[in-house]
This record gives structure tokens, C-alpha cells and sequence, in this order.
């Protein structure tokens, strides 16, 4: 009698504790279904960058946040020799790169240090500070999943526009418009 009762409360237990997982299961899940996957980057604006450390790509110091602050306007832009987008961009960062009120920050993600020289050297090197994350660990710091993307910001580090994709025609005006030059 002590055994079959022993069965009927050990039979009850299972049965409450898959019931149990199989709610927790359920309710997880639904929760995902209404969370946004998209990804937006409005909140970014107006937020400051801090504690920036980025490696330089072929001296050894270190770039700062301290660097970024002498500038009006620095357009951080995460890119690789092997992205594809990424030279589509490179006409439009060429162009940037002559105005005065801005400077331009590389940073090489991911990417072979041979490689990303070779690349600066055939198509022109429109940075005025070349930095490299190889590993994406720094970048993750900025927000980036992808690249290319881009970030411009202020003498203050204050976020005033993040580019997710290649710059394009339409940036560019953005951001000539942004430097006080149409």
C-alpha cells in the first residue's frame, strides 16, 4: 500500500513538472513573438560615445575619445576589404574626406591587416585615423552587427546620425548638410 502510494504522488510530480516546463516553454515563447526584431537605430541619436579605445592600424598607439573630441564632426566607419558594400561606399567616403569640418575614422573589422593596406592603397584612403578590430570585439561597444555602418558624431561624441549599410548619395547630402556645407 506504502509503494502504490509512493507511485501515485512520484506519477503526480512528474506530471506537475511537465506541465510546469511545458507552461514555461509557452510563455517564453510567446513573449519572443512580441518582441521587435527590427533593428532601429533612433534611439541611438543624441546618446554619447564614451570610453572609446580603438588600436591604430599600423602604429602602435591607441585612439581615443579624448583624439575624437579636437574634431567638429567625426564620422566613425566600420568597414573590410572583403565587404562588397563597402566599396560601393568608398567613392562617397573619398568625397567626405575633403570637407574640412569633418574627420573620418576607419575601423577595420574583421579583416586581414594585409588585406584592409592593400585595399587602402588601390582605392584611396579617405581616414584620417585608421583603426582595426579584427576580432569585432570593439565594435560591439558602437552597436555594430554588420558593415558596413557608420556613425557621425560631434565635438561632444553626441550621436547625430547612425548609417546601417553603404553611404550613399543621399547621406552624403546629410551629411554635407549636417557640416554647414550644401
Amino acid at each position: 500500500m506504502v509503494l502504490l502510494d509512493y507511485l501515485k504522488m512520484l506519477k503526480l510530480i512528474i506530471r506537475v513538472i511537465s506541465l510546469s516546463l511545458i507552461g514555461f516553454v509557452l510563455i517564453v515563447f510567446f513573449i519572443g513573438l512580441n518582441r521587435s526584431t527590427i533593428y532601429d537605430t533612433k534611439d541611438l541619436v543624441g546618446k554619447k560615445l564614451e570610453q572609446i579605445n580603438l588600436d591604430h592600424l599600423n602604429d602602435n598607439i591607441v585612439i581615443t575619445d579624448k583624439d575624437l573630441k579636437k574634431n567638429n564632426y567625426t564620422l566613425i566607419n566600420f568597414w573590410a576589404s572583403w565587404c562588397a558594400p563597402c566599396l560601393e561606399e568608398h567613392p562617397f567616403l573619398i568625397q567626405l574626406s575633403k570637407e574640412k569640418n569633418l574627420k573620418i575614422l576607419g575601423v577595420n573589422f574583421k579583416d586581414n591587416k594585409n588585406n584592409a593596406i592593400k585595399f587602402l592603397d588601390k582605392y584611396g584612403d579617405p581616414y584620417d585615423y585608421n583603426t582595426k578590430d579584427f576580432y569585432g570585439k570593439q565594435s560591439i561597444v558602437f552597436g555594430i552587427y554588420g558593415i558596413p555602418e557608420s556613425i557621425l558624431i560631434d565635438k561632444e561624441l553626441t550621436i547625430i546620425k547612425k548609417f546601417v549599410g553603404p553611404i550613399n548619395e543621399k547621406d552624403l547630402n546629410f551629411i554635407k548638410m549636417t557640416l554647414g556645407n550644401s
